[in-house]
């Protein structure tokens, strides 16, 4: 059996010292738990330990487990959509999820702008950047995102917060920096071009890579088999 207890307090060790060692307070790291194929009874063990935020890659999947969890807990944690997000599941995505990171298009932001609209909430989102130009990956090209945010202004219903990415697969985690820095240095030329948003997440770092994101100024990590063991 996986022990979560553990892993979660040696995950909260490491996100601390990674902070620590560049001057931040350890505290202002949110560690998004990533549920991808965990069931809810562990969901809920990672809960009731002080988890608040949890992020899930298929509305499908998710549409089967937030309710189980949401009503165990009473109180409900934060859910953030981190997958690929299709414009025809985002009805569904909007009733169960609270941010979405991976608005990766205009389309689909103008979609989720509308649907939202209709329910009279602002949604907020992460743009996805795909930094490493990997033909696998989705997200914006670095070079589209300026007029991507220029358009995005215009939707009432969105409140876009930052940037998200996924690194390469990489043997060692210093080589995945390069992409961390190049992401951050892209939120800070358009928190000039754009002052009027609120850039203030960087969602970056995953279970091999996390400390070296935080290094470069992650503000989210999206953490699964570092808490949940490998995926069955």
């Amino acid at each position: 059996m996986v022990d979560i207890e553990a892993n979660l307090r040696r995950v909260r060790e490491r996100i601390a010292e990674a902070a620590l060692r560049k001057g931040r307070r350890p505290e202002d790291i949110t560690l998004v738990a990533v549920t991808k194929t965990i069931d809810p009874e562990r969901i809920l063990i990672a809960a009731r330990l002080g988890v608040k935020h949890f992020g899930e890659n298929r509305v499908q999947e998710a549409l089967r487990k937030i309710p189980v969890v949401n009503q165990a807990l009473g109180t409900p944690p934060t859910w953030h959509m981190v997958g690929h997000l299709q414009t025809n599941k985002v009805r569904k995505a909007l009733g169960i999820f609270d941010f979405i990171h991976s608005v990766d298009s205009v389309r689909l932001a103008r979609e989720i702008n509308k649907r939202a609209g209709r329910e009279s909430k602002v949604v907020p989102i992460l743009l996805e950047v795909n930094i490493s130009g990997e033909a696998t990956k989705f997200g914006f090209a670095p070079e589209e995102v300026e007029d991507a945010v220029r358009e995005i202004l215009s939707f009432p219903n969105l409140s876009v917060q930052g940037l998200m990415t996924i690194a390469p697969i990489v043997n060692d985690p210093e080589e995945a920096r390069p992409f961390f820095r190049r992401l951050r240095e892209l939120r800070d030329y358009l928190a000039e071009q754009f002052p009027q948003i609120d850039w203030k997440h960087l969602s970056m770092g995953m279970t091999d890579d996390f400390e070296v994101a935080i290094e470069e100024g992650a503000t989210m990590v999206r953490l699964g088999r570092a808490i949940f063991g490998e995926r069955r």
